[in-house]
C-alpha cells in the first residue's frame, strides 16, 4: 500500500469529547479525517467534492446536479444500480447526496458493527458493516457506471426534483436573485437542471449526454480536490488502512481549488438597482444585499460577526427594535453569505408589516442610519469578547450530533484553509479582537454598495418580467435619485440629527457564568425520569443527567386545558394568545437567546406548552417573565392588527405548501374523533378583536393541570422551586381530571375501503399527492407494533427502488410506519404529475409485487432485516436535547413507555417469516377481505383532467399538430401539416394514446416526408420524449406501457368520503391511552422544598 501522511494526530475537541481522531494525506492527495469513537452504534462516512453547479457548462446546467445523482446507479465492482442502498438498508443504514454552487457531498449511515455485542474486527478479520459501505462508496470515486439504462430515468428524478420546487419562494427568490446577477459570473446558473436543459435541449443539438456526464465526472472528480470523514468504531489505525486501501484508485489530477477572483456577482450595473418581485405565498420581505469580502482565510477574526452582531440585535436600541415600534416590521436578520471563494454577500433582511412594506424606504434609511452609528464609535472590544466568550463555551460543551450530520458537515469545512488542528472548532470559535478588521468590513456596508429587493403580492402590481427558469415575475429598476440621495443622507448621519431611539446594545446579562457540572464517574444511566410530585394539581418528573455531563437543561411544561382547542375558535384564540405572549417578549428573551437559553410558547389540543432549554444557569430567570408575561399580557390594539394579519397569512398561505405537506393534515383529520383543518381556522380570524383575546386568555389560565419535566443539569429542588413558580405566578385552579380531554382516534372497519379526495388551493402547482394508509391497530399491542416497525423496514429500501427509482412515479416517495394517538398503520405517500387513481393503483402493485417477495425471502435475508431494525431501535440518543424529546413525548402521549424500544425489541426477535406473511395477508395484502384502508388524494388544478374541462378534443389533436410540426421544423424536417393531420385522423389524441401517436409520426416522416431510416429513430425517439411534456400540458393524460411494470391486482371499489360528518359518525372510536406502568413505580416523592 502507497505511504500514507499523517497531518494531524490531535484536533482541538469540546471538553466533553471523547473521540479520537487524525487527518491523514493519501498519496494521491485525498484528505482524510478518521474519528475512533467506542461508543457510537452509527457509523458514517462523507466525501465533499470540489465542484457543484457553478462548474456546470453554460448550456447545460445541472450537469453537477445529474451527476451527484448518477453515481448511485451502480459501479464497475458493483454493478446492480441499488446494490449500495441495499447494503445499507440491510445493516440500519441510509444513503444521501447534494449539489451546491462549489461543492458535491456525499454521505451514508450504517450499524457501528455487524451485531451490538461483537467487536467491530476480531483478529484481523473484518465483521463491520462500515468496511463494505466504504468499499461501495469508494467506487463512486473510481469507476461508475453511468448505465444507459438508468441515465433517462435518473435525468427525469432531477426534473421532478426540481417540479416540487417550482411553487416554493425559497427556491423562486434564490433563482430570480441569481438570474439578475452578473452573467459573467456563474452565479448567475440555473443550478438544479430539468429534462429540458440536461436531456431534450443537448439532443437536439446531437450531443450525447452520457458522454458529457462521464466527461464532466473525469475533469472534476479529481482526488486532490476530495475531503473524506470517516466515523467508526474501529481503531485509528484500522480506518486509516481501511481508507488506504480502498481509496488508493481514486484518481487524482493535481486540479487547483476552484476560486472565482476575476470576476464579482454583482457588477456596477447590478448595483443600486432596486429589484420587486411576486411571491407565491403572502409574504412581505426586505432585502439589503451588500457585495462583501471573501473571509476564508479570516477564521480567527471573523469581521462580519460584529456587523451581524449589531445589525442584527433584537434588544432595545436596535434597528428591529425601533421598526417594529412604529409597526413596520416583525422581525429583522443579518449576516454574511458565502458565494464562493473570491466572492460573499452582507444580506439584511426585514420581514414587514403592511405599513412596514409602505414605508419601506423610510426602513431602508433606519438601517443606514443605525449603520453610521457603528461606524461613528471605534470596534467595541467588550461587544467581541462577549460574542467570543459565548462561542467557547458552545464549542467547551458541543454535544455529538447524529453521524451523518457530523461528517457530511466536517467533510464540508474540510474544503476551507483551516489549520487541520482546529477542523472542529473552526469559524465555530471566535479567536481574537481586529478592529482594523472590522472596520474594513464595515468599508463594504456603504449606500453605493448595494441592491434592494422588495417581496410582496400587491406592490408594486406592475411587474413586467418573468424569470426564465421559475417564472417568477418581477420588475427591476434603477434605485430613484431621490431615495438614493436620502439614504446617503442617513449613512451620514451624526448623534446630532439620528433617530435617538437607535443605541448599541448593553451588556448581555444572560450570559452563563455558573458552568459547573457535578459529573459522577461510573453512574448507570436512568432509563426514565423520577417522578417527584404527583398530586391532583401538578406532576413534576425530574431526571438529573447522568450521561451527557453538560451545563444546560430542558423544562417542559403543558398547561392543560381543554379550551384549548375545544372548537376551531377557541384553537385560533389560543394561538394568537400565544403569539402575542411572544411579540412582547421579543426585545427581552434575545439576550438570552444569543446566550444559548431559549423558550417556545404554544397552543395544542392539549393545552397551552412552554418549553424552556439551553444553559441552566439563568433557566429561572427567563422563565418567570415568560410565565409573568403570559399572566399580565396587555393585548395592544395596534401589535394585536399586525400580529393577526400574520396569522392570517400564515393559514392563507397554507395551501401553497408542497401537497404532501398539506396531505398529512388531512389524513390527521380524518382519522379523528375531534380535530379541525385550516379552513375552519380562517374563518374564524378574520372577525377577532382584541377585546376577544384580552377577554379569552384569563379563562385560558384560570384552570388547569400542569405536567412539568425538568431534565439536564437541574436539581430536584430546582425543578420543584420552578414548579412553584409557575403555580404561584400563574394561581390556577386545579382542573380536575374528569374533564381532561381523551386522546381518541377513529377505527377503520375491518373489510373498508374510503377515499377522500380535495383539489389543491395552488392553481399554478403541477403535482398530485396520495396519502395510501392502512390501519393495523392500537398502538398498545406491542407484538402487532413489532409486526408493523418490521413491515416498514422491509419495505423502505424496494419501495424507494421500486416506486421512485424504477416507476419514476415523483420525487418524493416514502413507505412505513406512521402513528396517531392511539392507533397505527401503514402508509405510502408520493407526490407526482401522474394522476392520483393511477398511483393508487401503482400503490397496489408495489405491495402485491412485496407480498411475493416477502414468501420468497430467503431466512437470511429475512434475519438481516431483524438484526437491522434492532439496531435502529436500540440506537443511542446522541445529546441531551434527544433525550430531554424522547422522555416529553412518552409523557405526552400518556403511555409514559419509557422503554418503548426495548419493548420492541422484545416482542422483535420471537418473529418468524411466517408471522410476516400471516400479518402481510391480513392487514396489507389489496386482496385481504380483511384490511382496512383510507387514501387521501390532492389533486392539482393544473392536472391533465383540469386542463382538459377548458379544452375540445379537436383543440387537443390541433395544438399537438402544432407543436409537433414546429419540432419537425427544428431538427431539419419539412412539414406539410395538411398531410400529418391526415395521419392523426384516426389517431385518440384525447384519449392519451402515445403508442398511436408515435405511430402516425413515423409514418409520416417515413412515407411523407422521406426521412432515412437511420435519421428516422433519432427523430422519433426525440419526439417520443417530448410527448411526455406536451400531452399533459394539453389536458392529455398519456397512456403507460405496462409491460414492464408489475401488474396491480384486483381490487374491490373504494367509497368516496363527500359528507366528513357522516363518514365519522359512523367509525367507533379507540380506547383512549393508558400508561403502561402505574405511575406510583415512578414514584420519588419527598417534602415539598
Amino acid at each position: 500500500m502507497a505511504p500514507i501522511e499523517r497531518i494531524a494526530d490531535e484536533l482541538e475537541k469540546p471538553a466533553t469529547d471523547d473521540r479520537s481522531y487524525r487527518v491523514v494525506r493519501l498519496s494521491n492527495k485525498l484528505e482524510a479525517l478518521l474519528v475512533h469513537d467506542p461508543d457510537t452504534d452509527k457509523a458514517s462516512a462523507s466525501v465533499n467534492v470540489n465542484v457543484g453547479s457553478f462548474s456546470d457548462a453554460d448550456d447545460m446546467p445541472g450537469m453537477a446536479h445529474a451527476v451527484e445523482h448518477l453515481l448511485f446507479m451502480g459501479t464497475e465492482k458493483y454493478p446492480v444500480e441499488n446494490d449500495y442502498n441495499q447494503y445499507l438498508s440491510a445493516h440500519s443504514g441510509y444513503s444521501n447526496a447534494y449539489t451546491s454552487s462549489t461543492e458535491t457531498n456525499y454521505f451514508f449511515e450504517i450499524a457501528a458493527s455487524s451485531s451490538r455485542d461483537s467487536d467491530a474486527s476480531t483478529n484481523g478479520a473484518v465483521t463491520s458493516p462500515l468496511y463494505g459501505a466504504l468499499d461501495r462508496f469508494a467506487q463512486f470515486f473510481i469507476a461508475p457506471l453511468f448505465l444507459s439504462s438508468t441515465l433517462d430515468r435518473e435525468l427525469k428524478a432531477v426534473d421532478s426534483e426540481n417540479k416540487k420546487n417550482l411553487q416554493s419562494d425559497v427556491w423562486r427568490l434564490s433563482q430570480l436573485k441569481k438570474s439578475l446577477s452578473n452573467p459573467e459570473h456563474p452565479y448567475h446558473h440555473f443550478s438544479t437542471g430539468n429534462l429540458q436543459t440536461l436531456r431534450d435541449e443537448p439532443r437536439k443539438r446531437g450531443v450525447n449526454i452520457r458522454d458529457k456526464f462521464i466527461q464532466f465526472h473525469h475533469k472534476h472528480y479529481s482526488a486532490n480536490r476530495m475531503k473524506l470523514v470517516v466515523l467508526g468504531r474501529e481503531k485509528l489505525d484500522e480506518l486509516e488502512a481501511w481508507v488506504g486501501d480502498l481509496f488508493a484508485g481514486v484518481e487524482n489530477q493535481d486540479l487547483p481549488r476552484n476560486r472565482w477572483d476575476g470576476v464579482q456577482p454583482y457588477s456596477d450595473k447590478e448595483l443600486l438597482t432596486q429589484v420587486f418581485a411576486k411571491p407565491v405565498m403572502d409574504s412581505r420581505l426586505l432585502d439589503i444585499y451588500f457585495p462583501y469580502q471573501d473571509e476564508e482565510d479570516m477564521y480567527e477574526t471573523q469581521p462580519s460577526r460584529y456587523l451581524s452582531h449589531l445589525i442584527g440585535h433584537e434588544g432595545p436600541g436596535s434597528i428591529l427594535a425601533y421598526i417594529k415600534a412604529k409597526g413596520w416590521a416583525n422581525g429583522l436578520s443579518a449576516g454574511v453569505a458565502p458565494v464562493c471563494p473570491g466572492a460573499a454577500f452582507f444580506t439584511i433582511s426585514v420581514k414587514l408589516t403592511e405599513d412596514g412594506l409602505k414605508q419601506y424606504q423610510e426602513v431602508v434609511k433606519v438601517v443606514f442610519q443605525y449603520i453610521s452609528l457603528i461606524k461613528e464609535h471605534e470596534p467595541q472590544q467588550w461587544i467581541v469578547d462577549e460574542v467570543r466568550e459565548m462561542t467557547e463555551v458552545d464549542f467547551r460543551f458541543k454535544e455529538k450530533s447524529p453521524a451523518t450530520s457530523f461528517t457530511s458537515r466536517l467533510s464540508s469545512i474540510m474544503q476551507h484553509p483551516l489549520p487541520r488542528d482546529q477542523l472542529l472548532s473552526g469559524t465555530s470559535v471566535l479567536r481574537k479582537f481586529d478592529s482594523k478588521g472590522i472596520a474594513q468590513a464595515l468599508s463594504y456596508i456603504r449606500p453605493d454598495n448595494y441592491r434592494l429587493t422588495l417581496v410582496s403580492q400587491t406592490f408594486p402590481g406592475d411587474w413586467d418580467q418573468k424569470e426564465k427558469w421559475y417564472g417568477t415575475e418581477y420588475r427591476v429598476e434603477a434605485i430613484p435619485s431621490e431615495l438614493q440621495a436620502s439614504i446617503r443622507q442617513a449613512a451620514e448621519s451624526t448623534s446630532k440629527n439620528r433617530i435617538p431611539d437607535l443605541h448599541l446594545p448593553h451588556p448581555n446579562e444572560f450570559i452563563p457564568t455558573k458552568l459547573y457540572v457535578d459529573k459522577r464517574e461510573g453512574v448507570e444511566p436512568l432509563k426514565a425520569p423520577k417522578l417527584i410530585r404527583n398530586d391532583e394539581a401538578v406532576r413534576v418528573w425530574w431526571k438529573k443527567d447522568d450521561r451527557f455531563w453538560v451545563p444546560k437543561g430542558n423544562v417542559y411544561i403543558t398547561l392543560r386545558n381543554p379550551l384549548s382547542k375545544a372548537t376551531p375558535e377557541t384553537a385560533v384564540k389560543s394561538n394568537l394568545y400565544c403569539e402575542l405572549v411572544k411579540d412582547a417578549l421579543v426585545e427581552y428573551s434575545y439576550d438570552a437567546e444569543i446566550a444559548g437559553l431559549e423558550y417556545q410558547l404554544s397552543s395544542f389540543s392539549m393545552g397551552i406548552d412552554i418549553d424552556v432549554g439551553g444553559y441552566s444557569d439563568k433557566m429561572y430567570v427567563l422563565l418567570e417573565k415568560v410565565l409573568v408575561s403570559m399572566r399580565d399580557l396587555e393585548v395592544k390594539p395596534e401589535r394585536f392588527k399586525i400580529v393577526k394579519e400574520r396569522v392570517l397569512r400564515g393559514l392563507r398561505n397554507w395551501d401553497f405548501q408542497q401537497p404532501y405537506r398539506q396531505v398529512g393534515d388531512f389524513a390527521r383529520w380524518l382519522g379523528s374523533e375531534k380535530g379541525w383543518i385550516n379552513e375552519q381556522y380562517l374563518a374564524e380570524v378574520i372577525p377577532l378583536t382584541p377585546e376577544d383575546i384580552a377577554s379569552f386568555y384569563p379563562q385560558l389560565l384560570r384552570q388547569m393541570h400542569i405536567e412539568f419535566l425538568a431534565h439536564g443539569n437541574i436539581h430536584k429542588e430546582d425543578a420543584i422551586r420552578m414548579t412553584d413558580l409557575v403555580e404561584s405566578t400563574l394561581r390556577p385552579r386545579t382542573l380536575p381530571k374528569s374533564l381532561w380531554q381523551i386522546r381518541r382516534n377513529l377505527l377503520l372497519p375491518p373489510g373498508s375501503d374510503f377515499t377522500y379526495r380535495r383539489t389543491l388551493g395552488d392553481p399554478a402547482n403541477v403535482n398530485n399527492c396520495i396519502e395510501y394508509y392502512l390501519y393495523v391497530g392500537s398502538l398498545a399491542d406491542h407484538p402487532l407494533r413489532a409486526k408493523l416497525l418490521l413491515l416498514g423496514q422491509m419495505t423502505e429500501e424496494i419501495g424507494f427502488d421500486q416506486l421512485r427509482t424504477k416507476e419514476q412515479l415523483g420525487y418524493i416517495v416514502f413507505t412505513g410506519a406512521k402513528y396517531a394517538a392511539t392507533i397505527m398503520g401503514y402508509r405510502v405517500i408520493i407526490q407526482s404529475e401522474r394522476p392520483t387513481e393511477y398511483l393508487e393503483e401503482r400503490v397496489n402493485a408495489f405491495l402485491a409485487l412485496f407480498g411475493s417477495k416477502l414468501e420468497s425471502m430467503s431466512q437470511d435475508d429475512f434475519d438481516g432485516h431483524k438484526k437491522s431494525l434492532i439496531n435502529k431501535r436500540l440506537e443511542k440518543v446522541k445529546n441531551l436535547d434527544q433525550e430531554s424529546e424522547r422522555f416529553w413525548n412518552h409523557i405526552s402521549a400518556e403511555y409514559f413507555n419509557f422503554i418503548q424500544n426495548e419493548t420492541d425489541v422484545e416482542h422483535l426477535k420471537p418473529l418468524g417469516k411466517q408471522d410476516m406473511i400471516d400479518f402481510f395477508q391480513h392487514y396489507i395484502q389489496p386482496t385481504s377481505p380483511s384490511r382496512a384502508k383510507l387514501s387521501v388524494h390532492m389533486i392539482a388544478q393544473s392536472s391533465p383532467k383540469a386542463i382538459a374541462g377548458t379544452m375540445s378534443a379537436e383543440e387537443q389533436k390541433e395544438k399537438l399538430i402544432s407543436m409537433l410540426g414546429k419540432y419537425l421544423t427544428s431538427v431539419g424536417v419539412d412539414t406539410d401539416t395538411d398531410q400529418l393531420s391526415k395521419r392523426f385522423e384516426p389517431v385518440d389524441v384525447a384519449g392519451g394514446d402515445q403508442t398511436a401517436i408515435i405511430g402516425a409520426i413515423s409514418s409520416y416522416l417515413q412515407t411523407d416526408a422521406g426521412v432515412p431510416q437511420q435519421s428516422l429513430t433519432a427523430v422519433v425517439e426525440q419526439g417520443q420524449q417530448l410527448l411526455g411534456t406536451v400531452l399533459p400540458s394539453l389536458g392529455i393524460e398519456v397512456k403507460v406501457e405496462e409491460t414492464d411494470l408489475p401488474p396491480a391486482p384486483e381490487v374491490k371499489p373504494t367509497t368516496l368520503i363527500e359528507d366528513v360528518f357522516d363518514y365519522k359518525s359512523r367509525l367507533a372510536v379507540s380506547e383512549g391511552p393508558r400508561p403502561v406502568r402505574d405511575l406510583k413505580e415512578y414514584e420519588e416523592l419527598g417534602a415539598k422544598l
